[in-house]
Parts: C-alpha cells; structure tokens; sequence
C-alpha cells in the first residue's frame, strides 16, 4: 500500500460501508427472522464469518474445499464441493455466500443444491464479483496462472488463499436464468460499490479510481459498473417430489 494512497483512504472512505458489511447486515436480518440453520457455503479455512454467528443459530454450517483450521467448537465442517453438499433436503433455512461465486466452473449444479437443502421460504444470500467491474475485467484478460502472484503484490493474500476464476454467474441474466431453472426466486439483486482496493500499491492509479468509483456511485444509471453484486435468493417452492415413481 503507498503512502498517497493510505492517505486518500482515509479521506474518502472512512465512513463508507464495504460490501463485506452490507452483505452481513443481509444475513443477520435473515437470521433474526428465526432462522435455526445456517451453513456458509465457501467458508474459508477458520470459517472467519461463520463464527460470528456462534450462540445466535442453532446449528451452524461450514463447507470449503481446503483443509480447515482454528475451527472454535460450535461449529460443523465438512470438506466438500458445493455441487454435492453433505446435508438433508429441506434442512437449512439460511444458505450465505460471500467471494464465492466468481470461481464456479459449473454454477448450475450449485444451485440446484441449494434449492434441495433450504427449506420452503429459506434464502441464500450471495455476495460476488460484478462481470462488468473494470477489475473483474481485467482479470478476465490475465491468465488465471498468473492471478495469484497478481493478488498477493497489491492486496498482500498469500496464494494459497487465491483460486481460479470462472465468471459464470455473475450478471443478472446468468443469475435470472440458474435461479429459475433451480426452482429460486431472485427476491434482491443489488449492485455495490467499495474503494479502489486494486490500486492500493499506487497513489496516482487509486486516485483515479476513487475519482471513477465516486461516479458510479452517484449515478444509478451507472450502478451496472460497480464491483459487486449481491442476490437473495428465496425458495419458494416446497421441491420436487421424491417419492414419485418409486
């Protein structure tokens, strides 16, 4: 991080709220209306997110595909991909969801299994990467061998915590489109935008991204740019029958 850019930082964005935020302000409201299940759908190996909800849910739920670590009591794990999810239909009430989505490969499976594991009225709450993002953009462009040199010099992530990207379901068509075809129904679709963290190693380039992100957060007509999505999902339906045919 430079110096000019730690500066503008602080002047531009000291009381803005990041997207990490809203997305958990989502989840609690979800939370608070009686959810008793809750699974993290891509939790992260110490589960950081899920944590915070320990003693405000019943049972609580992590899935990740690397190996786990500093898991407090309290909360299950399971080492699976989230195409085939080690759970009982009908079985969660709040399916959440954050920095997950941009690496799906094959995102239909997913939430097809999401839909099996809510309950009736339940929701997955997802926060991911914007298609049109001048970031995501970019990244597109590189190489995905490449993006974790890329990330660990101007965000400082080690890169075994960096994974390819795929960008499969992230614009509302493709999300319209999976959702329907799951059974979901898109109850919220925002767009949400947060400071140049990208430009951070460079005090010039974050001050003209701070310039570009200052637009598009004043325009609604702009808000298609901006770098995140968030999607509530609800399952409105009670799934298919099982029993038929047997």
């Amino acid at each position: 991080m430079s110096a000019l850019a730690e500066r503008l930082l602080q002047k531009y964005y000291a009381d803005s709220v990041h997207p990490y935020r809203v997305f958990e302000q989502r989840v609690d409201a979800a939370v608070e209306a009686g959810a008793h299940t809750l699974l993290d759908a891509g939790c992260g190996r110490s589960v950081p997110v899920l944590r915070k909800y320990l003693g405000r849910v019943d049972r609580l739920v992590g899935v990740e595909l690397v190996d786990f670590a500093d898991v407090p009591a309290g909360i299950e794990t399971y080492n699976a991909d989230l195409a085939h999810l080690p759970l009982a239909d009908a079985s969660v009430d709040v399916i959440m969801s954050r920095s997950v989505f941009e690496h799906l490969t094959d995102p239909e499976p997913v939430y097809r299994e999401f839909a099996r594991v809510l309950r009736p009225g339940g929701r997955a709450i997802v926060l991911t990467a914007n298609m049109w993002d001048y970031g995501t953009l970019c990244a597109r462009l590189i190489p995905n061998r490449f993006h974790a040199r890329i990330v660990k010099k101007v965000e400082g992530r080690e890169e075994e915590d960096t994974f390819p990207t795929a960008y499969r379901t992230n614009t509302r068509r493709d999300v319209d489109r999976l959702a329907a075809a799951a059974g979901l129904q898109v109850q919220a679709y925002e767009y949400l935008s947060q400071y140049p963290n990208y430009l951070m190693f460079n005090g010039g380039l974050f001050l003209l991204g701070t310039a570009f992100e200052k637009l598009i957060s004043r325009y609604d007509a702009l808000r298609v740019l901006r770098g995140w999505i968030l999607v509530t999902l609800v399952k409105t339906t009670p799934g298919p029958d099982r029993s038929a045919g047997e």
